[in-house]
């Protein structure tokens, strides 16, 4: 699927409230309330010193952050009612390069590009040209290092015109416990990462272009225990010269319910993909197993090669593939199936012609999701030794 990743970081910002006194002017303060300390999310990130809470009330924040001091904690009091919006005009609404920090328990919506960015990209003329996609030179992966810990959780992303939750040039992070719907792209997005050292668990991401997307990201990868349905494709596993460090390779991707992507009320994608599973371009040694895939009008799982990059040696084992329009599309002949349950293996999907889809704004938004334990009183913790240990055998075929 397309890799076009826009970078951009222009933004509004909200006028200043109430000070936080001397330290916190200094950017030492160890917790900012907001709107009580100051009524502007970028002042209360400059007043919170590194490892710092920033502790969000309700409210309607129209204005664009980025949390550039190392274990940041950006967390809504309320999931559904702290609300970061792009009012259509802003680019990113979160943007994350300081190491080990966090966004958790918060709504983005509404943005040009990305709902929440993490990302080692500094340069702020690269971040307005881009990341990825047509004309775009690959970052050089020595002079902007990824950023080296983060984490989302129960973050609620919608109808943003790119990409809900991004990891673009970012490791040893964690992506849990958030819902994705309305975006033009994909609701989940990890690209350009080896090791990547990442855990996708516990999402929801529906009536997106694409639920789970993957680029060029590889090693210690682990995508468990999502639900991805209803979107227009599920799941991508994508290599390709957009972006640098391809070819994408040794990801797992298991414990998933991946069902019915077929939504015609959803943005369309500008590669026009349409009632697949999972999606495997280019792909290499990837582990696919103990997932439910069904009810996908094309494809249950697809694996072909692209330009520049055969698909091989991915392993498709143990899930149970069924009642999609063709269960298995080997397209690519040198990787292996095995206890699948399927009913239909081809060389090539179903034909399925790709309707027509809605503006990625007016997806209807989502009801309120689950709150995080304790929010206003909960300690910050810092994304600092992620991933952690990660068993994908704890992820079993789901129900």
């Amino acid at each position: 699927m397309s890799a076009a990743v826009l970078l951009l970081t222009a933004g509004a910002c909200a006028g200043p409230g109430g000070g936080a006194g001397a330290e916190g002017a200094q950017g030492t303060a160890a917790v900012v309330h907001v709107p009580h300390d100051t009524a502007s999310l970028r002042q209360a990130v400059d007043l919170v010193r590194p490892g710092g809470l920033v502790l969000i009330s309700p409210g309607v924040y129209r204005e664009s952050v980025t949390v550039s001091k190392p274990r940041v904690t950006l967390r809504g009091t309320d999931r559904a009612k702290v609300v970061v919006d792009g009012q259509l005009k802003r680019s990113n609404g979160i943007t994350v390069t300081g190491a080990g920090s966090v966004v958790e328990n918060l709504t983005v919506r509404n943005h040009l590009a990305n709902g929440v960015l993490f990302t080692g990209v500094t340069d702020e003329k690269l971040q307005a040209g881009g990341a990825g996609g047509s004309g775009y030179a690959p970052l050089d992966t020595v002079k902007f290092p990824p950023l080296k810990g983060f984490r989302a959780s129960y973050v609620t992303a919608y109808n943003n015109a790119l990409y809900g939750i991004y990891a673009f040039d970012a490791r040893a992070g964690v992506i849990e416990h958030s819902y994705a719907s309305g975006q033009a792209d994909s609701g989940i997005y990890v690209g350009q990462c080896r090791p990547c050292e990442t855990v996708v668990r516990h999402n929801t991401v529906e009536h997106n272009a694409v639920g789970l997307e993957v680029t060029n990201a590889s090693e210690r990868l682990y995508l468990l225990g999502n639900r991805v349905s209803h979107n227009r494709v599920g799941l991508t596993l994508n290599s390709n010269d957009l972006e640098a460090l391809g070819p994408q390779h040794s990801a797992v991707i298991a414990g998933n319910t991946i069902t019915d992507n077929n939504d015609t009320q959803s943005p369309e994608q500008a590669d026009g993909g349409f009632g697949i599973g999972i999606g495997a371009g280019g792909a290499r040694a990837n582990v696919i197993e103990r997932n439910v895939i069904t009810g996908n009008r094309a494809a249950g799982v697809l694996v072909t090669d692209v330009q520049g990059y055969e698909a091989r040696d991915n392993k498709i084992h143990a899930n149970r593939v069924a009642h999609n329009g063709t269960d298995l599309v080997l397209a690519a002949p040198s990787n292996s199936a095995s206890h699948n349950a399927e009913r239909t293996t081809s060389r090539t999907p179903s034909p399925v012609q790709p309707p027509p889809g809605i503006a990625f704004q007016n997806v209807p938004a989502p009801r309120p999701q689950p709150n995080m334990l304790n929010p206003s009183s909960a300690p910050a913790r810092p994304a600092v030794g992620l991933p952690g240990r990660v068993i994908p055998e704890d992820f079993r075929l789901p129900a």
